[in-house]
C-alpha cells in the first residue's frame, strides 16, 4: 500500500489505517479476541502498517489485544494511543471525565506500554482537551516523555486552532485526529489549512461516517447495547431516512467506477491531501478488503467535482454527538 508522512514529520504510514475500537468497545460487546487478532495480522499482510486504540476503549482491554495481535510485527508497524480521561475503575468519575494533569499522563504512557508491549508509543495522542490543564502543560509532559525515549510522536484529538498553535509552539504535533467525512465537514473551514500551514498531519476518525457510509445501516436497522450510535442524533431513525440521500448519491457515482459507496468515500478523503491517513474502523474481514481496495481508486477532477455537487445538494441531519459530548470536542 501506498505510504503517507504526517505532515513535515518523519513518521511514514499506510496510506489507510485500521482503527480498533469497535473491536472491543462503542459498538456493542467486545468481538472475539482471537478473530480479532486474525483480523489485524490480516491487515498487516495486506499492507496496514498504522493502528489506533486508547486507554479508554475498554477501558484497557483494546490496548492489550492490539499489543498481543501487533507483537509479531514490532518494527514494521505503528501504533497510537491516547490519554485523556479519567478511567471509571480508578475513581469512580464517570467516562466524561476528562483528565491530562502531567502525573496522569505520565502514568498512563507507562501503563500504555506495558499493554502495547512496547518500549516506547510511537503516536501518542491527547483524547480531549482538559480545559483545567493548560495545553502548554500537557504538550510540555509529552515533550518530556519523547526525550527519555517512551514516546515518538505527539498528537491532539478534536482540538481547536488556537489550542493545535498553542500546543505546536511548545512541542511540534505530528497530527490532529478529528472527525472528517463527506458528512462532517466542519474541519475544511480553519483546521486544515492550519495544518498545512504549520506541517501537521491529519488522521481523519469515522470517515466512513461510523459505518452509515457503507450503505449497510438503513432507518430499520437496530443497535445492540453498549453500541454508542444508539444514543447519537444522527442516527435516529429519522435522520437516518433522511441522511439515506448521501449514500444513494454515493452508490450512484460508484456505480460508474466499480466502486462501492464506501470506497468513493474513502477514496474522496485521500484525494483531499497527502498528508491525510484515514483510519476506518471494522471488525469483519470482507469490510476490510473492501477499504483496503480504496487505496487503490485513484478518484480525478471530474470525479471529485462530480462528488462535491452531489453533497453540495445534501444537508445532513442530526447532531455528531449528545451536547455534552459534543463540548468536549473543538476546544
Amino acid at each position: 500500500m501506498e505510504q503517507r508522512r504526517l505532515g513535515r514529520s518523519d513518521l511514514q504510514v499506510s496510506a489507510l489505517g485500521l482503527g480498533c475500537m469497535g473491536m472491543s468497545f462503542g459498538l456493542g460487546p467486545a468481538k472475539d479476541r482471537q478473530e480479532m487478532i486474525t483480523l489485524i495480522h490480516h491487515a498487516v499482510d495486506r499492507g496496514v502498517t498504522f493502528f489506533d486504540t486508547a486507554e479508554v476503549y475498554g477501558p484497557y482491554t483494546n490496548e492489550a489485544l492490539v499489543g498481543e495481535a501487533l507483537a509479531p510485527f514490532r518494527g514494521r508497524v505503528k501504533i497510537a494511543t491516547k490519554f485523556g480521561f479519567r478511567m471509571p475503575v480508578q475513581s469512580g468519575a464517570p467516562i466524561n471525565a476528562l483528565d491530562s494533569r502531567p502525573d496522569t499522563i505520565r502514568a498512563v504512557v507507562d501503563a500504555s506500554l506495558g499493554r502495547l508491549q512496547v518500549d516506547a508509543i510511537d503516536l501518542l495522542y491527547q483524547h480531549r482537551v482538559d480545559p483545567e490543564v493548560p495545553i502548554e502543560d500537557v504538550a510540555g509532559t509529552v515533550r518530556d516523555l519523547i526525550q527519555v525515549g517512551k514516546v515518538r510522536h505527539f498528537g491532539l484529538s478534536e482540538a481547536g486552532a488556537q489550542t493545535i498553535r498553542r500546543a505546536h509552539a511548545v512541542q511540534p504535533v505530528t497530527a490532529l485526529q478529528s472527525e472528517y467525512s463527506l458528512w462532517t465537514r466542519q474541519p475544511e473551514a480553519q483546521i486544515l489549512p492550519l495544518l498545512e500551514e504549520l506541517g501537521i498531519g491529519f488522521v481523519p476518525f469515522s470517515p466512513l461516517g461510523k459505518g452509515f457510509l457503507t450503505g449497510a445501516i438503513d432507518a430499520t436497522r437496530g443497535f445492540e447495547p453498549g453500541d454508542l450510535r444508539g444514543i447519537l442524533p444522527r442516527f435516529t431513525a429519522e435522520a437516518r431516512q433522511h441522511n439515506q440521500v448521501l449514500v444513494d448519491a454515493l452508490r450512484r457515482i460508484g456505480a460508474t467506477r466499480n466502486a462501492t459507496p464506501a470506497q468513493i468515500a474513502l477514496g474522496w478523503l485521500l484525494a483531499q491531501k497527502p498528508w491525510i491517513v484515514p483510519i476506518p474502523g471494522t471488525t469483519k474481514g470482507h469490510r476490510l478488503e473492501e477499504n483496503i481496495a480504496a487505496a487503490d481508486l485513484h478518484l480525478d477532477a471530474s470525479d471529485l467535482r462530480e462528488i462535491e455537487q452531489a453533497a453540495a445538494g445534501i444537508t445532513v441531519l442530526g447532531a455528531r454527538y449528545p451536547e455534552a459530548m459534543e463540548k468536549m470536542s473543538g476546544r
